[in-house]
């Protein structure tokens, strides 16, 4: 794939693994080449439990996408998400040798590589550490410290966490499907960037993503990403809830619960019915819509309150904190009938689903801007917007290697620290083939 304006986002999920091909339109939107969606059968909860399984899959997905897009693909941005992704709140500050002299990127850096060294339970690493706002002597609410005087310069930081072994086996299979791990990102940053609009981000917003293993949630204020957090069920129990309740086969309870589920229960009358074929020379089953939406009910009100919970962590009853453009849902889980309407009578905050055709070109398929492929949009538009950085340095790099002739050192640009951990991991993948 020398084509340097075109990437690929490769979700794997608990239920699904897509591969997307896309490219930048002349109008800044993505114009989709080519998709490919596979069975995920090595993933639970967001977290790779069987390698074959997996690298079986995401090939699967890669070549269907390879056919659909006719790119050959070497190189994918992914995302990492899972029931061990945790995050935390910390504070740390840096005494300057020299007052005198303004704050500057450096100092900041210095600062970011000192919350690195924070002793993590055993086998934890941090992913991601997010400054939310500065102190320099004492003066707070400071968003950004360049260029002011000061000796002691103080940040809150928002600190991801989540397990190293869980993260190098997902490398692990994206190696051996024969592909390039072109980048990593947080699962529910990519499904933001699709979803949620700079106002929402601004206003305060928390993304609901509700997949097949995990629901993700991220919060936003002052356009800063504020809390992350991933509760360790989605839609699948959903589905396992059904199988039990109605003992049927995984397969029927999955149709039912898209094609008739609904999470409110009061719309159905007494005598809706649907009958299931039974098995190999079985009498078939009858059950009543009102008992199939009560039984999703049931479990999406569960999911819905332990994410409201977490809202409440955060601080949205203070008024700073307050988010004010409410919840956004996406993901498969997104698509059920009537949850909006639940997620609004528990919560009380307003809600919308998001879908991510913002930044799809206008004659794309329209089957992509489900919610489903929410994450696996948010990692493309990752992709394209690296290649433009890389692009733009080597463009500099060169200009400035055409026009320095006095000698002078390079300044090269800074690496976003999540770049800096995507070539650590790939390090690490190198020397331990």
């Amino acid at each position: 794939m020398e084509n340097n304006n075109i990437a690929v986002g490769l979700d794997i999920g608990t239920t699904k693994i897509v591969a997307m091909v896309g490219r930048q339109d002349a109008y800044g939107k993505i114009e989709v080449l080519g998709t490919g969606k596979a069975k995920s059968l090595g993933v639970h909860r967001g977290v790779v439990n069987n390698i074959t399984q997996t690298i079986q899959s995401i090939q699967q997905a890669v070549d269907e996408a390879e056919s659909a897009s006719g790119e050959k693909i070497d190189n994918v941005v992914v995302g990492i998400a899972g029931q061990h992704i945790r995050s935390l709140h910390h504070s740390d500050y840096i005494t300057r040798s020299n007052s005198d002299k303004v704050i500057d990127e450096n100092d900041i850096e210095r600062l970011i590589n000192q919350v690195y060294k924070l002793v993590m339970l055993p086998g934890e690493e941090i992913i991601h550490v997010l400054p939310q706002d500065f102190k320099v002597d004492g003066q707070a609410e400071i968003n950004t410290p360049i260029g002011m005087y000061g000796g002691r310069l103080e940040a809150n930081f928002h600190v991801v966490v989540g397990q190293v072994s869980s993260i190098r086996n997902i490398g692990r299979c994206i190696k051996s499907a024969g592909l390039e791990l072109g980048g990593i990102t947080l699962e529910p940053l990519a499904s933001a960037d699709a979803v949620l609009s700079q106002e929402e981000k601004e206003a305060g917003v928390a993304l609901i993503d509700i997949g097949g293993g995990t629901t993700d949630l991220a919060i936003f204020k002052d356009g800063i990403i504020r809390h992350t957090s991933v509760i360790s069920f989605g839609g699948n129990v959903i589905t396992e809830d059904i199988k039990e309740g109605c003992s049927i086969i995984e397969k029927q309870a999955e149709l039912l619960k898209t094609k008739f589920g609904s999470a409110w229960p009061g719309e159905n009358k007494d005598n809706e019915i649907v009958s299931i074929p039974g098995l190999r020379g079985r009498d078939p089953k009858e059950i009543t819509l009102k008992n199939l939406s009560k039984i999703i009910h049931a479990r999406v009100v569960e999911i819905v309150e332990q994410v409201f919970l977490e809202i409440k962590n955060y601080g949205h009853d203070e008024s700073k904190k307050k988010l004010i453009a409410g919840i956004v849902l996406t993901g498969g889980g997104a698509q059920l009938k009537h949850i909006k309407q639940l997620v609004e009578y528990i919560t009380g905050m307003d809600t919308r689903i998001g879908y991510p055709n913002e930044h799809l070109a206008s004659n794309s398929d329209s089957d992509l801007s489900s919610p489903l492929y929410a994450t696996v949009v948010g990692l493309l538009m990752k992709g394209l917007s690296d290649n433009e950085k890389h692009l733009s340095e080597d463009l500099k790099i060169k200009h400035a290697s055409d026009t320095d002739a006095a000698g002078e050192k390079l300044k090269t640009p800074k690496k976003t620290v999540f770049e800096k951990w995507g070539e650590k991991l790939r390090d690490f993948l190198d020397n331990a083939e």
